[in-house]
């Protein structure tokens, strides 16, 4: 007799015995033996963490200046064609002056207000519209999370539920109806966010998003530099990062105090938002070149202007 009859008849014994066996998992057909009764045994269960399909409002993303694929050319569309140009750019690099996780580009601002998250969503949209690269969108503001919000879906769970270990990536993102874009939300808030951030279950996830496609570009969209310690924790796990500043409203100091807290980045950007048009007609683009330390980003354009300086402190002068 051999020993898969033997097992067979010792099983048939205990159930005769009054003692019950639970069906075995994860094999498929059943086991029998001569003079027993057969057991069947369930087939194995496949596994359910995958991405959620979320359905995103284009029209009505695209009334509040979302750049949304398929939409009419517009003034904003193509000030995010010149912003993404560089970042895509330097994402792609892949030779001796590479580097790493330049795919990873943090979205943040001096202080509240400045528009960063507005910009996260546009750049990502925009990026989403390449035919050679896809984007992660992540809502990494877990202070005062508001991706989910602007883009009119419920609160679900995200990158904090990730690092506690209470969900898979892959259980988490969403994935939408633009083409090539998936989304990364927040997570429920939790008391020790930063140091979840700062573990090493964040450095981990950041390396998995990095490498796993050469085709990703992951958007952060970061809390204000100056007003939490999370963003400056998130900034040392970045290859890029994009400082937003509102024209006319954001003080010299306190972009120079911002970029301050990221100079270990090798890749520092600045956007500068809401500049004047310089007429009725304008169809000007923003932008800002800094040199040194104190260098001056100048942006003008028809609604939103944009500024950017090349690893160099560039600011609007307030």
């Amino acid at each position: 007799m051999s020993l898969i009859e033997q097992a067979a008849q010792r099983l048939q014994q205990l159930r005769e015995a009054g003692v019950e066996i639970p069906d075995v998992d994860g094999l498929a057909g059943s086991v029998s033996t001569p003079g027993t009764q057969t057991a069947a045994v369930k087939p194995a269960t496949p596994p359910t963490n995958t991405s959620k399909l979320v359905t995103l409002d284009l029209d009505g993303l695209m009334a509040k200046g979302i750049v949304t694929p398929n939409a009419p050319r517009s003034v904003i569309a193509d000030q995010f064609r010149v912003v993404k140009r560089p970042l895509i750019t330097n994402a792609m690099n892949r030779g001796d002056a590479a580097v790493q996780h330049s795919n990873l580009i943090m979205v943040t601002s001096a202080l509240s207000g400045e528009g960063k998250s507005f910009t996260s969503i546009n750049l990502a949209m925009s990026i989403a519209a390449e035919l050679d690269h896809t984007v992660m969108l992540v809502d990494a503001d877990v202070a005062r999370p508001s991706i989910l919000k602007v883009l009119g879906l419920d609160p679900a769970p995200g990158l904090l539920e990730v690092l506690e270990g209470k969900a898979d990536l892959a259980g988490t993102l969403l994935r939408t109806n633009v083409d090539k874009l998936t989304i990364l939300p927040s997570g429920t808030p939790h008391p020790k966010a930063t140091e979840l951030l700062a573990s090493e279950a964040m450095a981990a996830l950041l390396e998995d998003i990095a490498t796993r496609y050469s085709d990703r570009i992951v958007i952060f969209d970061s809390p204000p530099l100056l007003l939490t310690t999370e963003s400056r924790v998130l900034a040392s796990h970045m290859g890029q990062i994009v400082v937003v500043v509102q024209a006319g409203r954001t003080l010299q100091a306190d972009v120079q105090n911002a970029l301050a807290t990221i100079e270990s980045c090798p890749i520092r950007l600045m956007l500068l938002n809401k500049a004047r048009a310089i007429g009725k007609d304008a169809y000007g683009y923003g932008y800002g070149y800094g040199y040194g330390e104190y260098g001056y980003g100048y942006g003008h354009g028809y609604g939103y202007g944009y500024g950017y300086g090349d690893a160099a402190a560039s600011a609007s002068k307030a």
